[in-house]
């Protein structure tokens, strides 16, 4: 086991946490009090436990039930607000974040449409606004995540958003959920297209619970600058020449994919790490979620170096390439007006549950 230790000075950049997996359950729980929801525990500790993995491994579909709990108290403009505000801050104090996208699906906030998708956006901005003037050290800004199991018509809404809110701090789009059958790439290139000419970054989830045919299908169809996890690339050389050769930057999130059990195994993390490294291809280190995983991005890090994953050296290149990836320096290329652009609409339909965001 390694010895090695970063220092704990060094400014980190996170490149991929969602909203809903960053709160820490105390503040989840006042929230939801505040808000008058109806929890299924009157006891702390058991609610900590249902938005928490703990000590256990629950496998991926289990990992995106927790979601249900952490969106239904997320889903207020008040609620929004803060949850931002408490993420950025608290990344900062505890592990001295100083850059950070922070992603999540906003019409999974808005309650199926009860609530105004441009109110709930505009709380987010705020929270964010808030925090980053109180911690001016800090750089921050939002990914909006379409959803696989969304109709087309509900996501070309939240790309429009993401466009038109553009100027306020959101810098990029992802694409999330799990897999489902009528689910193609293909049909979100003229979304990512359009996107990409209005200057947003792009990432995208590929290669966690799919194989790395996967991760070249996202590639060839979308040309995103990231890709959330895209650990299986590790099992197909060809996509991981593919990666390197564009240039693509995968965050990868280690403890995450092993609690989901995408991965089995430390040594697992190994291989699929050491893959990346002996091919070139670029990656940073995220947590995911770090309150629902109870795993912070120095534990992260450290881990790595523990298990003996990566060297001190080899981390602080991560670090680096994290900071170089970032969409934070994202400048506008066309008009963005704060609100809705076109009609772009505010998503009233019945949304279903089960993203990460």
């Amino acid at each position: 086991m390694s010895r090695q230790r970063l220092d704990p000075r060094t400014p980190l950049t996170e490149l991929h946490v969602h909203l809903g997996a960053a709160v820490t359950p105390a503040i989840m729980w006042g929230i939801a009090h505040a808000q008058g929801i109806r929890l299924p525990t009157k006891d702390f500790w058991a609610f900590r436990d249902l938005i928490t993995v703990g000590r256990r491994r629950r496998g991926f579909a289990a990992y995106l039930e927790l979601f249900h709990w952490t969106e239904l108290i997320q889903s207020s403009p008040t609620a929004v607000e803060r949850s931002v505000y408490e993420v950025i801050g608290g990344a900062y104090r505890k592990n001295n974040v100083t850059e950070i996208e922070l992603r999540f699906n906003p019409m999974k906030r808005n309650r199926g449409g009860e609530q105004d998708l441009d109110h709930i956006i505009a709380a987010a901005l705020r929270g964010m606004d808030r925090a980053v003037l109180e911690y001016p050290q800090v750089r921050a800004g939002l990914i909006f995540c379409l959803d696989r199991g969304f109709s087309r018509e509900l996501n070309e809404i939240i790309a429009a958003k993401a466009i038109a809110w553009q100027s306020r701090g959101v810098i990029g789009i992802d694409l999330a959920g799990p897999v489902v059958d009528r689910f193609r790439f293909a049909d979100y290139a003229e979304i990512y297209a359009t996107c990409r000419r209005a200057g947003l970054g792009l990432t995208v989830h590929a290669g966690e619970t799919g194989g790395p045919e996967e991760v070249r299908d996202a590639l060839e169809q979308l040309d995103p600058d990231r890709i959330g996890h895209g650990v299986r690339a590790a099992d197909d050389p060809a996509v991981l020449d593919m990666l390197r050769e564009r240039g693509t930057v995968l965050e990868v999130c280690p403890s995450s994919n092993l609690n989901t059990r995408v991965l089995a195994s430390a040594a697992e993390v190994r291989r699929v790490v050491r893959a990346l490294l002996d091919h070139r291809v670029r990656f940073t280190v995220s947590t995911d979620g770090p309150e629902m995983l109870r795993s912070y991005l120095r534990d992260e890090l450290q881990m790595l170096m523990r298990h003996e994953i990566l060297s001190l050296d080899e981390v602080k290149d991560a670090i680096r390439i994290g900071a170089e990836a970032s969409f934070l320096d994202r400048v506008p290329t066309i008009d963005s007006s704060v609100g809705p652009r076109n009609g772009a609409g505010n998503g009233r339909a019945a949304l279903p549950v089960g993203a990460a965001t």
